[in-house]
């Protein structure tokens, strides 16, 4: 195996010359560079990677924090899946390492000990929730300096880095879809309020419903649904199914439902099945986020395609342009233009077209 000293003499330059260069440190006039680079690069001398994060102070690790929920089988689900393999993508794409870390929403509220330990050099944060005690600590990291991104959830009021899509714009496309089909009967399984998104897609669903004259205008964005019609999940296809029982007992009242995701919208298919209520017959339903589920369930489901793949890159991007040595704040860095909102997209499918299949 080389060595840094058979490096230096095939270079002509000293050890801490090769040093230098290797670790990106200090000014280099560009031709010793070159005769390092490809001496090393003949001799093929890799440099220990520990030696080099010591050297730069850096560790080459971007952070993903990802929440711990028992038996909840986290990488099999669309969602994460999908922004996990973007963050992936643009991770390889600028030669930094991806380190996954698991904390349980609510109680591990600290992330400073991850830059302190120097065991990241920037951070990507997915699940997180609008509690004061989450708050707290993401106002440390941003008072500290840290670079951060915030994926799928947005804090109001705050200046965070976050990468976020249109769920307000995609829930009113939905509904109004399923209002073009005829259905005003439109009932709602939405989310846990602590996530922003289940906020906007509240909003975009009161918004279609408004406009077409079966929501009272200006009243508060919760006292204009009935009560029947709206119930709330946490995103898995047990709460979804769980909710087709409390459904069913208005079922005169109801003739479509839009869920807040596919995993409840699937629930809720398989929980009306049951009940002798036959989806896209009986009941119209539409999901959200164009799922590989949403293709494959009998009758296949509408849903709103997210981009979580493209949201992943673009969190990556911005932590690891931030992350670089030297980096500056970024150009575009007003507190307006800190949420980047990425569009989503209606897919129609037949099992939200029920009455008129």
């Amino acid at each position: 195996m080389a060595t840094r000293k058979e490096v230096a003499e095939m270079a002509g330059v000293s050890e801490a010359t090769v040093s230098r260069v290797l670790n990106n440190v200090g000014p280099m006039k560009e031709e010793t560079k070159r005769k390092v680079l490809e001496a090393a690069d003949q001799l093929g001398y890799y440099p220990n990677a520990i030696a080099q994060s010591f050297a730069r102070r850096r560790s080459g690790n971007l952070g993903v924090v990802l929440p711990y929920v028992p038996k909840v089988h986290i990488f099999s689900t669309y969602y994460f899946s999908e922004i996990l393999n973007g963050i992936g993508e643009q991770v390889r794409e600028l030669g930094y390492d991806m380190l996954l870390i698991f904390r349980k929403p609510g109680v591990d509220n600290s992330y400073m000990d991850l830059f302190r330990s120097q065991k990241v050099d920037g951070c990507i944060l997915l699940g997180t929730t609008d509690s004061p005690g989450e708050r707290k600590a993401l106002k440390e990291l941003e008072a500290a300096g840290y670079p951060f991104c915030l994926v799928n959830q947005h804090f109001e009021g705050e200046h965070f880095w976050e990468v976020d899509a249109d769920h307000e714009q995609g829930a009113y496309e939905a509904v109004k879809h399923l209002l073009d089909e005829g259905y005003r009967r439109i009932a709602f399984l939405n989310g846990p309020p602590e996530f922003s998104n289940s906020i906007d897609r509240l909003r975009g669903y009161v918004r279609a419903m408004t406009e077409a004259g079966i929501f009272q205008p200006g009243i508060d964005i919760n006292a204009s649904v009935p009560r029947e019609w709206m119930e709330a999940g946490n995103y898995s296809r047990t709460s979804g199914y769980e909710a087709a029982s409390r459904f069913f007992r208005n079922k005169d009242r109801i003739d479509a439902v839009f869920a807040a995701n596919d995993r409840m919208a699937i629930g809720l298919m398989q929980g009306f099945r049951d009940l002798g209520m036959q989806p896209g017959r009986d009941i119209a339903i539409a999901g959200y986020d164009d799922s590989d589920g949403a293709r494959i369930t009998d009758p296949p489901l509408t849903s709103v395609s997210v981009p979580f793949y493209r949201m992943g890159m673009m969190a990556a991007r911005l932590v690891l342009s931030s992350a670089a040595p030297g980096a500056k704040e970024q150009e575009h860095s007003t507190p307006a233009e800190r949420l980047i909102r990425m569009d989503t997209k209606l897919v129609i499918r037949s099992s939200s077209s029920g009455k008129h299949a």
